[in-house]
């Protein structure tokens, strides 16, 4: 009886590990990974959601600025218009516009025969002429002036003097000024020989030639001096008229009393002058105070 009694419990203790094991291998028991942890990622999808909704009531999260597209912010202002260039050059009011060229009779020499000599043009247009000598300063803002200011002046150029910068003047020449003719070395002429005073202008006149292209037809002799032998040779040189002046500006006082046909110098070699495009901002003002405007002199002569 008791051997039979311990064969049972022995059975049962079998059956009841049996149960055990087949519990532990059945399927059902068993839970992967990504089951197990199924309701936490819900949990934290759901948080996730919560949280971006809470973030769109409470005040929305920032984003990023849109790039800047060169228009101007919505504020009601207008962008600035560009400043005028007569004001940029401290004019009050823009250059009135010359007379348009038309075919005049050209002033003609003693009996009809050589160039003319002039200090003053007859006219009775409102226009006054801007001359410059020589060729020594080489400011690139006074090519802007011209240009801004479509200024028609003349260049009187000594080869000497100009011929190192002559890239300079051709760029005042491309804006609208006009090259024109003041002997190789800036020689005081009158009293000198004919061949020394035709090799002082036709030497120069092969010069602007080669450089730009053209044989000026206007000449100033240096410092204003010439004779018959002057004309006779600057004839022979090609030149129809010899240019003085009835004005010279050094400074920035503008000389008074302009009057329609005048001549203004502005010299370059001035020790002690303002720079050109100062002086001719000053004589500028003068001449719209005249009710003048500047005139091409080659549209004259």
């Amino acid at each position: 009886m008791t051997v039979w009694r311990l064969i049972a419990g022995t059975l049962a203790v079998t059956a009841l590990l049996t149960g055990c094991t087949r519990s532990a291998d059945h399927p059902a028991a068993r839970t992967s990974p990504t089951a197990a942890g199924a309701p936490a990622d819900e949990a934290r999808r759901a948080h996730g959601a919560d949280s971006r909704g809470a973030g769109s009531r409470a005040g929305a999260p920032r984003t990023a600025a849109p790039a800047h597209s060169g228009a101007p912010e919505a504020t009601g202002r207008r962008a600035r218009a560009p400043q005028p260039a007569y004001r940029r050059w401290g004019l009050t009011a823009p250059l009135a516009r010359p007379p348009h060229p038309v075919d005049r009779p050209r002033p003609q020499g003693a009996h009809g025969a050589g160039p003319v000599v002039v200090e003053r043009v007859r006219t009775r247009d409102r226009v006054v002429f801007l001359t410059y000598d020589d060729g020594a300063e080489r400011d690139p803002r006074f090519v802007d002036l011209v240009r801004e200011l479509r200024l028609p002046v003349s260049l009187f150029l000594t080869d000497t003097v100009a011929g190192p910068g002559y890239a300079h003047f051709a760029r005042l020449r491309a804006v609208g000024a006009s090259v024109q003719n003041h002997t190789l070395d800036h020689t005081y002429l009158r009293g000198l020989p004919y061949a020394g005073q035709r090799a002082a202008i036709c030497g120069q006149q092969d010069k602007l030639r080669a450089r730009f292209g053209v044989r000026p037809r206007l000449f100033r002799p240096p410092y204003g001096a010439y004779d018959t032998t002057t004309l006779r040779a600057a004839a022979d040189c090609g030149v129809t008229a010899v240019v003085r002046w009835g004005a010279t500006v050094t400074d920035t006082e503008a000389p008074a009393g302009l009057a329609p046909g005048m001549i203004v110098s502005l010299p370059a070699d001035e020790p002690t002058a303002a720079p050109l495009r100062e002086r001719t901002v000053a004589v500028l003002r003068e001449i719209q105070r005249a009710g003048l405007t500047v005139g091409r002199l080659e549209d004259y002569l």
